[in-house]
């Protein structure tokens, strides 16, 4: 089992780069950011400097998506930073989100989520590559055959079946092990329908988790099911609540949701939080004592998932990543 943490770009770089430090020591091997260049600063030039008070975790965005940025600036972006960290960069990618739904745009199609993964992992290589949105033929004369992995952001089927079929791993943002069971399944078959060896396929499991009193922890991480009945309220719209595209557990929460604001994504202070129970909360997130987080990221392992995600910014970010160091990662290890 891996792990990672997760900042908006909210967090001071003086602190950012301690709790980098010391979350590489406590034995964390991912720092993802999040990419809404909107709503928080732009978060490629906090890795980059992250990059440099770390010798071993590895960055990238969670989610990056292919409208943000013409798509050679995105490849020399994450190539460069590849090359600046000495080989420790990954990407997420989804469709879009945050980054473009508060100016009002849509998210991308599938299909070009999965050309943007083709195109940017063939310029990263140092292919020559020629796609829509240029005339003619690019290629990073500076590359050297950095292999960028993919993890692909998904909840729908469609999306699900995608990240199995272009992605070295999928994106969950959820911690219920039955879920992400059923979630991880659909990326996997939609990866083997495509004739590719799923047998080193990763999952991540991206939630926010606390140690300490259970009652203190519901209140700082009511955000993300909120957050998540968003995506999950996408799907419904698409698929409905009939069938089996979507296990009712994921879709039965969201009924009484009356609407969600993105200009406080992420936040706790959204004012569409009303249809959130103590009980979701405690099933998406990880919460309560640090023999708790053992158990529950055990059962997280057994469903499948290879890296836990913390989302750090529900507060008392120092004492969790010490309690992860601690008490916690040395049990996985």
């Amino acid at each position: 089992m891996e792990f990672g943490i997760c900042f908006k770009g909210f967090v001071e770089p003086e602190r950012a780069r301690a709790l980098v430090r010391q979350a590489e020591n406590a034995g964390f091997a991912y720092c993802w950011f999040y990419d809404s260049h909107i709503l928080w600063r732009e978060s490629f030039v906090a890795m980059a400097m992250c990059m440099e008070h770390t010798t071993k975790m590895r960055f990238g965005p969670l989610v990056t998506n292919p409208n943000s940025r013409e798509w050679s600036v995105a490849a020399s972006l994450f190539g460069s930073l590849a090359k600046q960290s000495g080989g420790r960069f990954d990407i997420g990618l989804g469709r879009g989100d945050s980054a473009v739904r508060v100016m009002g745009k849509k998210p991308s199609t599938i299909k070009r989520m999965e050309e943007f993964t083709h195109v940017v992992k063939s310029l990263i290589r140092g292919e020559e590559v020629q796609y829509g949105e240029c005339p003619e033929p690019v290629k990073f004369p500076w590359a050297q055959g950095y292999e960028l992995p993919v993890w692909i952001g998904a909840y729908g089927p469609k999306a699900l079946a995608s990240a199995g079929k272009v992605g070295d791993g999928v994106v969950l943002q959820i911690a219920e092990p039955k879920i992400i069971k059923w979630l991880a399944d659909q990326a996997k078959a939609g990866g083997e329908a495509e004739g590719r060896d799923m047998s080193n396929y990763r999952v991540m499991a991206a939630a926010p988790a606390h140690t300490g009193p259970i009652e203190e922890g519901i209140e700082k991480t009511k955000w993300f099911p909120a957050m998540v009945g968003n995506h999950v309220a996408d799907i419904v719209e698409k698929y409905g609540t009939d069938g089996d595209h979507v296990p009712t557990s994921l879709t039965d929460y969201i009924k009484n949701r009356k609407g969600y604001d993105y200009s406080k994504h992420g936040q706790s202070d959204n004012p569409y939080l009303d249809f959130i129970t103590e009980d979701i909360v405690k099933s998406f997130c990880v919460l309560g004592t640090p023999d708790e987080h053992i158990a529950k990221i055990r059962d997280l392992q057994d469903a499948g998932t290879t890296q836990f995600n913390i989302y750090l910014d529900s507060g008392d970010e120092e004492k969790i990543i010490a309690d992860y160091g601690e008490k916690i990662i040395p049990a996985f290890r």
